[in-house]
């Protein structure tokens, strides 16, 4: 897999999921192994030319975290074009730009799913950002504004006329927001719009089978990974495996969990501060937990974590609690165990999704009002 000049170990990427991908997750994830490329969370272009401190510390990375791009959003082509400078300058390997992003605030600005209803002017602004830089530049999308307009297709020609390296595409389009299921037939017109460039899907990749899938049914050269990573940190590289073998290894012991929850908590401590990184994360912990088997008194506790310290009490609390649910080996019972990860066009009629889109933080309500 290359995307520009830069060989990747795989084809496997992880999207950015605002408030959660960022350089603590992104490490703990390479770690794990199967992971290809990254790109940070989605930052205003105007705000990192600013400097301002909350846009540089989403953009922040380490030799660890290689290779690696920064998404700008925006809509004044010099802005995006300085930023993009301001990336390369900064160490990143690429420069992705949001298009798909359905938030209102992002929209409002002309920028994110916006992008796609102005394609001559969305082409320019392309242009002038290619121009400004020697490192790939690649854009994220959506399938278009809503059923009535999808315009991806004619997108990612365009895109790939004036030079972009990719195209990242999710299965919905601007209206559905996260509801619904993928469309896997737009994927593929995407791919099939496209001459010579990289065409990665994206949309409900919740597990290894998910992933095959998508590529099989799309003809897309990669996946791109956001909620199923957090949900998942190991989807990465059971994948790749899968992929390359066929093969699937079972899903990480309750051990392993605990330990990468452990690594993980440490680097928000280290990244943010011990006060704030533990504050922040705790709405990380919850995630983790939901493959513990039952875990109530730890969801409760870890809400309320201000130190190494509590989180430390969290989980011995914890540990000491759970002991009752385990047999003599210390293996939590079959009863309580949690049911195996299954891809939504795996399941049969009637049968439970044990991985349901909602188990995943979006925004609710109607997307007008994101």
């Amino acid at each position: 897999m290359r995307l520009g000049s830069h060989e990747l170990s795989s084809n496997l990427f992880l999207s950015p999921l605002a408030g959660y991908t960022n350089l603590p997750m992104r490490l703990t994830l390479r770690e794990l192994g199967g992971l290809g490329w990254v790109t940070t969370d989605l930052v205003n272009a105007r705000s990192l030319l600013e400097r301002n401190p909350t846009a540089l510390k989403l953009v922040a990375t380490s030799p660890e975290d290689q290779p690696m791009a920064i998404q700008l959003f925006g809509s004044v082509p010099e802005e995006m074009r300085d930023a993009a400078t301001m990336c390369e300058a900064l160490g990143a390997q690429g420069v992705d730009i949001n298009m798909g992003c359905p938030v209102k605030k992002v929209v409002k600005i002309g920028g994110g799913s916006a992008m796609m209803t102005e394609l001559d002017k969305t082409a320019a602004l392309v242009r002038g950002m290619i121009a400004a830089v020697k490192i790939p530049v690649t854009a994220k999308m959506r399938l278009g504004w809503d059923d009535d307009n999808l315009t991806a297709p004619d997108l990612a020609r365009v895109l790939e006329d004036v030079g972009v390296a990719a195209i990242f595409v999710h299965g919905r389009t601007r209206a559905q927001g996260f509801s619904g299921g993928v469309n896997l037939a737009g994927i593929r017109a995407v791919v099939q719009a496209v001459k010579t460039i990289p065409v990665i899907g994206n949309g409900d990749i919740t597990t290894p089978a998910a992933a095959k899938h998508m590529i099989d049914e799309t003809g897309c050269a990669g996946v791109s990974i956001g909620r199923g990573a957090f949900y998942d940190p190991w989807i990465f590289r059971r994948t790749e495996k899968f992929l390359r073998t066929g093969e699937l290894d079972p899903e990480p012991s309750f051990t392993e969990r605990v330990r990468v929850m452990q690594r993980h908590f440490e680097r928000y401590v280290e990244f943010y501060g011990e006060e704030h990184g533990a504050k922040l994360f705790r709405k990380v912990a919850p995630w983790y937990a939901k493959r513990f088997g039952p875990a109530k008194p730890f969801k409760q506790r870890i809400i309320s974590i201000r130190s190494r310290a509590d989180f430390a009490a969290a989980i011995a609390e914890y540990l000491e609690w759970r002991a009752q649910f385990c047999d003599a080996d210390g293996r939590l019972m079959e009863k309580y165990a949690p049911a195996p990860m299954m891809a939504s066009f795996m399941r049969e009629p009637g049968e439970a999704d044990v991985f349901a889109r909602d188990s995943i933080p979006v925004p609710k309500g109607p997307v007008d009002v994101w």
